[in-house]
């Protein structure tokens, strides 16, 4: 084909895809389009650059919203910019709120006070516009801020109207999809994920404090390794290899350990390959830290004093409420074996938990496949009895510890029953919020717990983790003594914000495909 053709061709895709795309703007479009047409043609362009606001609302609002009418008096001139929300219109005279992002404001358009040119570009304005204006603060007759606009701009043409302001968008699917819709409409949804950004930089200044060290680790990996998980698989053409997406950074990050760094973390995106829940998203975000000359105990008041310190720092509150749920941050938490809560939460002996018919019969008439938990073991069989019976019920912040060792490919073994592994998960709301251990560090058990894991892979468990023999190479050098943890950000930004699904606290949760345009076209 030659450079004509190609041209004429790529002109009618263009085209057509634009063609597709107008078609289906809504009527209302077509008002605010000649509203964008008719200011290209005064001279305006719809879309400018360079003019910037010198204070935002909020500051504003604190300066000014405590005095009266004549201790305000006359103020500066300011700049401010932002989002229109609101239009009353009196003809020659109109308020009209704005959100800047920091808060709402209101802005008063006047004939008589507003320049010719700007008062025009006023009569151009639609409801979801971005605006710029000058002026002096001053409060109206019923006791309200607001500023007088002396210059009036609009910035940018809000060419889609947005959803009907009392109402908003109540549409689940359309919120989490046009996430940029549901900022704007939503206050709540902006106050949530402003708050999750608050608990991220909090948890990273903790670790700075404690003389961690940022570090970063591959996304891509030549094994799935670091987590019991089914990856995401890719490829990489240049070295013709399959590569797979993190499912967790623990590997790396322990040879880093091993090269000399004792305090290190990350806050790091993982990857699962796994379905969808209230809980679960296939990218989340989690804290990864490792600590050289540490035991899962040490990390136990560690973890305290971080969860209390975001109570009090960030949510301003010792107590939270999740639902009907009070929560108390305040330590000291509570620690349970898991043979003690499976015990406590079923008014059984601690004897009955070494028995596995005993916990074979606790399963029977819950929603399980008890065929499969009939071949499980000991160890799986007790973990199995507290997902199903405990778990739910942890509301209150709880450690839990002596995990079985079968379950546990990469934690140490504890010195006075080998059966148990030292290591803890943490759990707040009935959900596990973090998972600790003592880390295995002798190289022949740690390629013995890998073939095990081979072994389950072999016989179809999709989970099992591949033996990573560079990592039992980097042990056979040594690695001190090491406690290592991974903290949900995700779940736990969940609890401490009120929030039903893992969606609300994602900026862009993942979504099924949006089909937009028919298959024909």
């Amino acid at each position: 084909m030659t450079d004509k053709n190609l041209t004429v061709s790529g002109k009618i895709m263009k085209d057509k895809h634009v063609r597709q795309w107008t078609e289906l703007f809504p009527e209302q479009m077509g008002v605010r389009l000649d509203k964008r047409r008719k200011l290209e043609e005064s001279g305006s362009s719809p879309y400018k650059n360079g003019l910037k606001p010198d204070t935002t609302f909020k500051i504003l609002t604190e300066r000014y919203s405590e005095k009266t009418k004549e201790e305000i008096g006359e103020t500066p001139r300011y700049k401010i910019a932002g989002r229109v929300m609101m239009v009353r219109d009196f003809g020659k005279a109109a308020f009209l709120q704005c959100d800047d992002g920091s808060g709402k404001f209101q802005l008063y358009v006047n004939k008589q006070v507003t320049s010719e040119k700007g008062f025009a570009e006023y009569g151009l304005l639609d409801y979801g516009d971005i605006i710029y204006a000058e002026g002096d603060v001053f409060k109206t007759m019923k006791g309200e801020l607001a500023l007088n606009a002396r210059e009036f701009q609009i910035l940018t043409k809000s060419i889609r109207p947005l959803p009907e302001k009392f109402h908003g968008l109540t549409d689940a699917e359309l919120r989490y999809r046009m996430r940029y819709v549901d900022m704007i409409m939503n206050a709540h949804t902006r106050d949530t994920l402003r708050k999750r950004s608050e608990i991220v930089r909090y948890i990273r200044e903790y670790f700075y404090k404690n003389d961690f060290l940022e570090v970063e680790t591959p996304m891509l990996h030549s094994i799935a390794g670091g987590a019991t998980a089914r990856p995401f698989k890719t490829h990489h053409n240049a070295l013709n290899m399959e590569l797979f997406m993190r499912i967790a950074p623990e590997l790396h990050l322990k040879r880093l350990i091993v090269g000399g760094y004792n305090k290190v973390f990350e806050m790091n995106r993982c990857f699962r390959n796994e379905g969808l829940s209230l809980k679960h998203n296939p990218e989340f975000t989690t804290i990864e830290f490792y600590w050289a000359y540490a035991t899962y105990l040490d990390l136990m008041d560690f973890t305290e004093e971080l969860i209390l310190g975001l109570a009090k720092h960030v949510i301003k509150a010792e107590t939270i409420k999740y639902g009907d749920h009070e929560i108390s941050l305040k330590g000291p938490f509570t620690r349970l074996t898991m043979r003690e809560a499976v015990a406590k939460y079923t008014n059984s002996s601690l004897d009955q938990m070494n028995d596995r018919e005993y916990l074979l019969g606790l399963l029977k008439g819950k929603e399980l496949d008890q065929k499969k938990a009939a071949g499980l073991t000991w160890g799986k069989l007790l973990v199995l009895c507290f997902e199903e019976i405990v778990e739910g019920q942890l509301i209150q912040p709880t450690f839990i510890t002596e995990y079985p060792t079968e379950v546990s490919p990469l934690s140490r073994r504890n010195d006075e029953n080998p059966e148990f592994v030292d290591r803890f998960e943490f759990f707040m709301n009935g959900w596990e919020i973090g998972n600790a251990f003592s880390e295995l560090n002798n190289p022949t058990d740690q390629l013995d717990r890998f073939a095990e894991q081979a072994m389950a892979k072999e016989a179809g468990d999709i989970e099992a983790c591949d033996v990573d023999y560079d990592f039992v190479r980097a042990l056979e050098y040594g690695m001190p003594p090491t406690a290592g943890q991974g903290i949900g950000i995700d779940r736990l930004v969940m609890v401490l914000t009120d929030s039903t699904t893992i969606r609300d606290v994602l900026f862009f949760p993942l979504l099924k495909k949006e089909h937009l345009f028919s298959e024909e076209e």
